[in-house]
């Protein structure tokens, strides 16, 4: 059973839910900041446990059930690449019908969680939606090559989700009051359309000969890497816009913005047109730190 977990788990490759996670907890987290109930942090944490579950199970499911159902599209493509072709499905260590029904129940999942929201209704009306954008992205880069950017917009529902679990009510009555989340959710969209740029220069001349519209395929190795830091320097514009709207942000944030725009030059510095190798390196050790730091950073501002 332990191995079939893990399987299951290296299927969707589980361990980069650190990277969106993080930024649905920011925004629970000025959320609730901006709820203002009174009473201590443990208090005010407590009367939010179940929307904060909520979040935390759709985040997982839905991301489970979007990543499942991409390695179900690009099977055959990943069976065809050399760099792919020892993942599970291609190798037969999982099935169709294993992770057809894997996607199905994270779905239901994902859905029934909406539920813990209620009577705020308006995860439940976009559940479906936003599943449906999740897991379009899996066919985008047969006809477009700003699927990155469909990728990130993907990653970027994740704070604007759960602001809206916690503050849909006052969405709705107040849509400005969305502009933070949307300030983090284009940051995400930014970061990650970036290093998956980044990430997709390994496939470059399997996509082009076989018709697949990424950047690097279409525009290049090098061109795209300048695409890709551009883009990370939108997440930064992103990121430094933060404070105007939520003034909690103080000295913390902006030294951790820092560090941030610190690893991103780190990350550039690894990967060089004529030299890949470092791509892993750069793709998870960096952006892992990017995301936590991040997390850490806005904690510490809105409750010290």
């Amino acid at each position: 059973m332990a191995a079939t977990l893990r399987t299951y788990l290296e299927l969707v490759r589980f361990s980069h839910t650190i990277f969106a996670l993080p930024f649905a907890i920011m925004a629970a987290l000025i959320a609730i900041h901006w709820a203002g109930e009174p009473g201590t942090l443990a208090t005010r944490l407590a009367v939010w446990a179940k929307p904060a579950a909520g979040i935390l199970i759709c985040m997982v499911s839905g991301r489970t059930a979007s990543m499942a159902f991409n390695r179900l599209v690009d099977a055959a493509i990943d069976k065809a690449n050399p760099r792919t072709a020892s993942r599970h499905l291609p190798k037969g260590e999982l099935n169709f019908c294993d992770v057809l029904v894997l996607v199905a129940v994270c779905c239901a999942i994902f859905i029934a969680a909406t539920l813990l929201f209620l009577p705020n209704w308006l995860p439940l009306v976009l559940s479906t939606p936003v599943l449906a954008w999740m897991m379009g992205y899996s066919f985008a880069k047969r006809f477009t090559m700003l699927a990155h950017i469909w990728l990130g917009a993907a990653l970027g529902l994740a704070p604007i989700g759960a602001w809206l679990a916690i503050r849909g009510s006052i969405v709705l009555i107040d849509p400005i009051d969305l502009l933070p989340a949307l300030i983090l959710g284009a940051a995400v969209m930014a970061w990650v359309a970036g290093f998956d740029t980044i990430y997709a220069c390994q496939d470059a001349a399997f996509d082009a000969a076989h018709g697949l519209q990424s950047l690097p395929a279409r525009l290049g190795v090098p061109r795209a890497l300048r695409v890709a830091a551009l883009l990370h320097g939108f997440t930064l514009l992103f990121l430094a816009l933060l404070p105007l709207v939520v003034p909690e942000m103080g000295t913390i944030y902006w030294l951790a913005l820092v560090a941030i725009a610190a690893l991103l030059f780190w990350e550039h510095a690894l990967v060089q047109p004529d030299d890949l190798s470092r791509v892993n390196e750069a793709f998870f050790n960096a952006n892992a730190i990017v995301s936590v730091l991040l997390l850490a950073a806005i904690a510490l501002d809105l409750w010290l």
